[in-house]
């Protein structure tokens, strides 16, 4: 059975897991445990962040990390808006729908929380994954992040082609 639930103390350790993975996936030099130690999980502690976690069965095989913009974080691209900051499915579990019910059950969290809209800055490679669920490519460039904003307008249609 798939289960999406929001990080525990017994979930925290496959966090760290797949946080490292993801990061040597995408060739970071930062350090992930570091990240994952001094910025993600006190952002997760002080309310700024959420993260919730997959679990197909027994494993945990993904992970998505997103945020309401608002003053108080040192993240304030867009105020107001969701924000998909990181997501992640292990690769032995892709391309099964996960990840897509890994977003959209964020989605939903974020519009019950009051976002209308969200915005992800997505890895190079995964822009395909947002387009198919129905984010757009606008004309808006992150310099830190180097990278285009991809935004969806509207939450009230969550479906993923």
């Amino acid at each position: 059975m798939i289960n999406v639930s929001p990080l525990k103390d017994t979930s925290l350790g496959a966090l760290k897991s797949m946080f490292s993975d993801y990061y040597s996936e995408l060739n970071c030099e930062d350090d992930a445990e570091h990240l994952l130690n001094e910025y993600i999980l006190p952002d997760l502690l002080a309310g700024l962040i959420k993260i919730d976690v997959l679990k197909d069965g027994e494993n945990y095989t993904g992970f998505v990390i997103y945020q309401t913009d608002e003053i108080d974080n040192d993240w304030n691209f867009r105020e107001g808006w969701g924000d998909i900051r990181e997501i992640y499915v292990v690769p032995s579990m892709r391309k099964k729908g996960l990840g897509k019910f890994l977003l959209y059950t964020a989605e939903m969290k974020l519009k019950e929380s009051g976002a209308n809209k969200v915005y992800c800055l997505p890895a190079e490679g995964t822009e395909n994954f947002f387009t198919a669920c129905g984010y757009k490519k606008t004309d808006e460039y992150n310099t830190e992040l180097d990278c285009i904003v991809y935004e969806k307008l509207n939450l009230n249609n969550c479906e993923c082609k």
